[in-house]
């Protein structure tokens, strides 16, 4: 066999498309692709806005708002391994519409709920739940499709992200809009018309056939469900840099992503004024900008390793909160911390991408997802009283210093710090 032989191979095995002769990035399908997930973020960072003005409007606290959120988070971290399991046994595309096409019913729900008046708690909370589900299903497909559609993976993960997080800047800022000309019922018929428009972009697209892959043995349904779970676990754990990243990650949900959202939130607000919570969030968006654009240029040979050193710059946006420094201070590391961690993701997402085969990398990025989630709401539950026992600000400086630490422990474990990127053919630039 070639080497060119050998690297087609490789590509295969991972799920990439190289062996096809497909652009590095651009093509019909791939910007087929990339509009869907930006439409569907646009329409996910209008929910909020929305949900919590809609809620306070009926009479509604802060605490129903809570709810309603919590009731799809829920169901997502639940049940995205179930999702992974269920993506790699059947069409990726299909349930990704399947998916779309329940949210998209259950917001134009949601919608004329609010534009009629009738809105009951635990009927939100249901619709949130169903959405909840949907999301679970949707998400573990996104890994598997990328690789499919660009032989770059670095490249589009990166095109994504920096799509992603400006629609995260625009999308509360059109919610704002359409609550004021119309009502919170409008934002959510708009949202339901995101998902409309990423499930036509999803079933105009064409993805190239997997490479065959080992199935469970013939037997029942449940037999095969349990066989592919247990399979996607064993290659889950068979990778010491993957359930490395997702240990140390745990420990970053639940002492510095975790208590930091809702601490931010409350200092900035309480001392500051809504409005320099608004210029820290634009901030945070504007890093997570840059931080995508440099992943689109910068083409490191261990790429877990460069991105665990751009995550030290996470340090000063929770610091400066927490110093009581000015907005323009907190501001500035807003922008070092969104594009130290959009750098991060993008580096991980294609790690995963790139180094898991394709017939488990749905069942592995959903383990990954859900490892990734489950200590958040762990640490947003502890954010509270440990503010209520120490002070807001010495919480939030601690959250820095414990962000400094998971960028260190990622680079001292040796599996995670030297692994080498498997896409050696990915181009220098764009």
């Amino acid at each position: 066999m070639t080497g060119t032989d050998t690297r087609r191979g490789s590509a295969a095995r991972r799920g990439g498309n190289a062996a096809t002769g497909a652009p590095a990035v651009w093509s019909r399908e791939f910007a087929l692709f990339f509009t869907a997930r930006a439409v569907a973020r646009l329409g996910d960072t209008m929910l909020p806005v929305a949900l919590a003005a809609g809620l306070l409007e009926h009479g509604y606290g802060a605490g129903a708002v809570g709810l309603a959120m919590a009731s799809t988070a829920a169901a997502f971290a639940g049940l995205v391994v179930f999702g992974g399991v269920i993506a790699d046994r059947f069409s990726t595309r299909r349930l990704m519409i399947g998916a779309d096409l329940v949210r998209l019913g259950t917001q134009s729900l949601a919608a004329g709920l609010f534009l009629t008046g009738h809105v009951v708690l635990w009927q939100i909370c249901a619709v949130g739940f169903v959405n909840g589900v949907a999301g679970a299903v949707f998400q573990p497909g996104v890994a598997g499709t990328v690789p499919r559609l660009a032989a770059d993976v670095q490249g589009a993960n990166g095109a994504i992200r920096v799509a992603e997080s400006a629609a995260q800047l625009a999308g509360p800022a059109v919610a704002g809009v359409l609550v004021g000309l119309a009502s919170p019922g409008g934002v959510f018929a708009a949202h339901a018309a995101t998902y409309a428009l990423s499930a036509l972009c999803l079933l105009l697209l064409r993805l190239p056939p997997l490479p065959a892959g080992p199935r469970a043995a013939p037997g029942s349904a449940l037999r095969a469900f349990r066989a592919d779970l247990a399979d996607g676990w064993r290659e889950f754990r068979s990778r010491s840099w993957l359930w490395g990243v997702i240990a140390v990650w745990c420990l970053y949900m639940i002492a510095v992503w975790g208590p930091t959202v809702p601490l931010v939130a409350t200092e900035v607000v309480r001392h500051h004024g809504p409005g320099a919570y608004g210029l820290v969030n634009s901030a945070l968006g504007v890093g997570t900008v840059i931080g995508g654009l440099l992943a689109l240029r910068l083409r490191p040979r261990r790429m877990l390793r460069a991105g665990a050193v751009a995550l030290f710059a996470f340090f000063g946006f929770p610091a400066a909160v927490g110093a009581g420094l000015g907005p323009a201070a907190m501001a500035a590391g807003a922008v070092l911390a969104g594009a130290g961690m959009s750098f991060w993701g993008v580096m991980w997402a294609t790690t995963v991408q790139t180094q898991v085969p394709a017939d488990v990398l749905n069942r592995i990025h959903a383990y990954e997802v859900a490892g990734s989630l489950a200590m958040m709401p762990v640490g947003q539950a502890l954010a509270g009283p440990a503010a209520g026992a120490l002070g807001a600000g010495h919480v939030l400086l601690a959250a820095g210093a414990v962000s400094v630490l998971v960028a260190a422990i990622l680079l001292a474990v040796p599996p995670i710090r030297d692994l080498v990127r498997a896409d050696t053919t990915a181009p220098a630039a764009h």
